[in-house]
């Protein structure tokens, strides 16, 4: 499924073929230039309405494009003419192995949206599907100044999203990608990192934990630790970067 991912274009370009033969001549992909790709990635992120799968491979100017366009769907940002303010997006974002720090910088900007981070082991084409029904993927020129298909069309689109969907499951989550311990995700530990993340006392949340005040520093060490967060506050940050804290919590 990653190669499937890497040789996208060859897909949008062999159904678009197939379509037009089928069609008289009509197809809906479109060409975007580099220095356009923003405005194309506003107007589709723009549209969203139930999800954004996002692949990325490292930091250039299309992970900056995709970042400032997924902002229009952050709570409290002014919806445009004719778009519902109120939508519930789910957002996926699937990073190649030495892209994870793009992902966790991404993640950051992002995280009113509680997006979800999987990590893929095989290679990665550049590609943002919306809602199943629109596409941007990215050209073979990963660096600065790389142009893109806009897709339309529905059959490739959907094939997009199916190729992006088998990528997903075989991908690891980041927490594990990390080799972070399992326990930070036992309850005990989410009890102590929503804690943390809501400012509690120590001595407020050993009492409401039930435990003792010893107990509890130690268990904030050790997570702190496995987070590699040098303060609380950092720590709050790390985990819902990294999806063991919601920010609606």
């Amino acid at each position: 499924m990653e190669q499937a991912l890497l040789q996208a274009r060859s897909l949008i370009e062999s159904t678009v073929s197939l379509h037009r033969r089928s069609t008289g001549g009509s197809t809906h992909l479109t060409r975007t230039e580099a220095n356009a790709i923003g405005e194309s990635l506003d107007e589709l992120i723009g549209g969203a309405r139930h999800s954004v799968s996002i692949a990325l491979i490292t930091a250039n100017d299309f992970t900056e494009a995709v970042s400032r366009a997924m902002e229009q769907l952050l709570p409290g940002f002014p919806p445009a003419a004719g778009r519902a303010q109120d939508r519930s997006v789910v957002v996926r974002v699937l990073c190649a192995a030495d892209a994870v720090d793009t992902a966790l910088d991404l993640t950051q900007r992002l995280c009113g949206l509680d997006p979800e981070v999987r990590v893929s082991e095989g290679e990665l084409r550049e590609a943002l599907v919306v809602d199943g029904r629109g596409a941007l993927v990215r050209s073979a020129a990963h660096g600065q100044g790389g142009n893109a298909a806009m897709v339309s069309e529905l059959a490739v689109v959907r094939a997009l999203d199916l190729l992006f969907a088998g990528a997903w499951s075989r991908a690891r989550p980041l927490v594990t990608h990390l080799g972070l311990s399992p326990r930070l995700g036992a309850e005990l530990a989410q009890s102590i990192l929503e804690r943390l993340q809501s400012g509690h006392t120590d001595e407020a949340a050993a009492q409401e934990l039930g435990v003792s005040l010893r107990t509890y520093r130690r268990h904030v060490a050790e997570i702190m630790r496995e987070l590699g967060a040098t303060s609380r506050f950092q720590a709050g940050v790390r985990a819902v970067q990294l999806g063991l804290l919601s920010m609606d919590r």
